[in-house]
């Protein structure tokens, strides 16, 4: 399949770039450009396109031979998205819109597989694990525009008959997560811990969040390219939580010493416990999350020790 990556160059971009081309896919990566050098990411078989993913033409120069696109794109974060909500808007839903415009226009438009978050478009849960079906009520920006693109493309399904598929991640983490964005809470606590450097906490520790490694959430993507059922939204995490103390634990297991802990004031975003229902997504997608957290830190602790 000829696949488009928006996104292609940041964290999960480049894990699914990878996945792709080992999958004998062809595959075309769409970024920002490096900021401050020339150089893309070393991936053999992928061709770079250079640009803003706000640039119509740019889209529509691009998709002429897509069959798949992944639209991995955001422009905001879930912790700082409150701050400017209508940057969020304009950044990431109106950039949404002008990327559904160009695919319907195409002759034969290609499927849309959209990455939301699993993590903020439910808000406080009533169940746990969370299904698909339960109630959407975000508590930030992020997970409202999340929220709000996944609506526009049932709309365009159902007005233009729009092929497409939303999967909402729970909290993905992997070697090559940037450690300054401000997200990604297991390699930030793993630098810091090596750097001798006190983790921060917001709040008691207690908040729960369902961690899965960035290779299944890549299975998990390159099964949706094969689906051909109805189902539209898959829920794709672990399937377990796991606390911030919990995380703590781990980590002073695998580095077998005590870690220094700072907590700070909890935040008004963060909803208590996070974990989704990946029913869905093992019987429909034949899909299962491989990788054990305990395996997967250390796989991301191992990484970090070599730079």
């Amino acid at each position: 399949m000829n696949c488009l990556v928006l996104g292609g160059a940041g964290f999960i971009g480049k894990h699914l770039c990878r996945s792709l081309v080992a999958a004998g896919h062809a595959v075309k990566a769409c970024d920002l450009p490096p900021p401050g050098r020339a150089d893309w990411p070393v991936i053999d078989g992928v061709s770079w396109v250079a640009g803003d993913f706000a640039n119509a033409e740019l889209l529509a120069e691009n998709l002429i031979d897509a069959e798949i696109v992944f639209h991995l794109v955001s422009t905001t974060i879930p912790k700082t998205s409150n701050d400017d909500p209508y940057a969020d808007l304009q950044g990431n839903v109106a950039a949404a819109l002008r990327l559904l415009d160009a695919v319907i226009r195409r002759p034969r438009p290609p499927r849309v597989i959209f990455v939301s978050s699993g993590g903020t478009v439910y808000g406080i849960p009533k169940t746990i694990p969370i299904p698909e079906e339960h109630p959407t009520n975000p508590l930030c920006a992020y997970g409202v525009g999340k929220l709000a693109i996944e609506k526009y493309l049932a709309l365009y399904g159902h007005l233009h008959r729009l092929d497409y598929h939303i999967l909402r991640m729970a909290n993905p983490y992997g070697p090559e997560q940037p450690l300054s964005r401000g997200q990604g809470v297991i390699p930030v606590f793993l630098s810091r811990a090596l750097h001798d450097e006190p983790l921060e906490i917001w709040g008691d520790g207690s908040v729960v969040r369902d961690y899965f490694y960035v290779d299944d959430l890549c299975a998990a993507l390159l099964a949706t390219i094969d689906y051909q059922g109805p189902e539209r939204i898959f829920n794709i995490g672990s399937g377990s939580g796991c606390s911030l103390n919990e995380l703590v634990g781990i980590i002073r297991e695998l580095l077998q010493r005590d870690v220094a802990v700072r907590f700070l004031p909890a935040r008004a975003c963060d909803v208590p416990v996070n974990v989704l229902d990946i029913s869905r997504a093992r019987i429909h997608l034949a899909w299962r999350p491989a990788i054990p957290l305990k395996d997967g830190i250390g796989r991301v602790l191992a990484r970090l020790r070599t730079l």
